[in-house]
């Protein structure tokens, strides 16, 4: 049997409440594959709006413009995995800056 096909029947098991009736919302057959199942489920309850707002950055009192930027990428760098579009991640670079 496929892992795909494994992951895609016991994965409702790992749910509850409104998560699985999200997950029961979609009719029959489709959800194909596990990552189109993946990538709705983080689309429903991890937004990147919503995982941005967690994330902070600061820029230090006596920071460049050009160091805080610096330590800004290496931050991403070292969190390859966190997936912030570019539009989100000037966002959230701006935010944090001193003004």
């Amino acid at each position: 049997m496929p892992e795909d096909a494994i992951r895609l029947s016991l994965f409702s098991f790992s749910l509850s409440g409104e998560a699985k009736m999200w997950l029961h919302s979609f009719k029959g057959n489709s959800l194909k594959t596990w990552d189109e199942v993946v990538e709705k489920f983080i689309m429903k309850y991890f937004p990147e709006s919503k995982t941005a707002e967690g994330y902070s950055f600061h820029q230090f009192p006596d920071e460049s413009l050009s160091e805080a930027l610096e330590r800004f990428c290496g931050l991403l760098r070292k969190t390859l995995t966190h997936g912030f579009s570019e539009p989100i991640q000037l966002n959230i670079f701006m935010d944090g800056l001193r003004l």
